[in-house]
């Protein structure tokens, strides 16, 4: 099968690789691109833990084929925050405890952060919600929840001192 040409920017870099048609996000982002961040769980978009950021959307990269990415805007886990400038939800899973193996943690954050741009100011029963597409299978979810009901209340109260 022959390759194709894909072109996208990750992370605010503009990359090109080659790649199968057939051969998933992925796969490219963690073998061609060594973007590591995003995990593969159950290759079957139930878990999560590949979750990235496409044009403005969450999609699961385990079920996105290259060719869809083609031209596309993605953000991933170290696209989020450095070892030295966290992202105020990295800042808030280390402070309260909202991961413990650590696996779905970019997949929970790369959403985490998606969703408090479709919904800045959820209930914790909305944060379930949006959230329920990405599994963990040690915490309980609770601590996951109050983390990102803190990222919430930081990222409005520095969005109210911005004004």
């Amino acid at each position: 099968m022959s390759k194709m040409h894909i072109k996208m920017t990750v992370n605010g870099k503009s990359v090109e690789t080659l790649a199968e048609p057939r051969e998933l996000l992925i796969h490219v982002l963690r073998e061609r691109l060594d973007i590591t961040g995003p995990h593969i769980g159950c290759e079957t978009s139930h878990c999560g833990a590949c979750t990235v950021d496409m044009n403005g959307k969450s999609v699961k990269s385990c079920t996105v084929f290259a060719a869809q990415a083609n031209g596309a805007d993605v953000t991933t886990i170290e696209g989020l925050g450095t070892p030295d400038n966290l992202h105020v939800l990295q800042e808030m899973f280390k402070e309260h405890h909202g991961l413990q193996c650590g696996f779905c943690t970019p997949g929970m954050i790369t959403r985490a952060h998606r969703f408090l741009q479709e919904n800045p100011n959820p209930t914790e029963e909305e944060v379930r919600f949006g959230m329920a597409g990405n599994l963990c299978r040690c915490t309980g979810y609770q601590n996951i929840v109050k983390a990102i009901m803190a990222a919430a209340s930081e990222m409005n109260a520095a969005r109210e001192a911005a004004q």
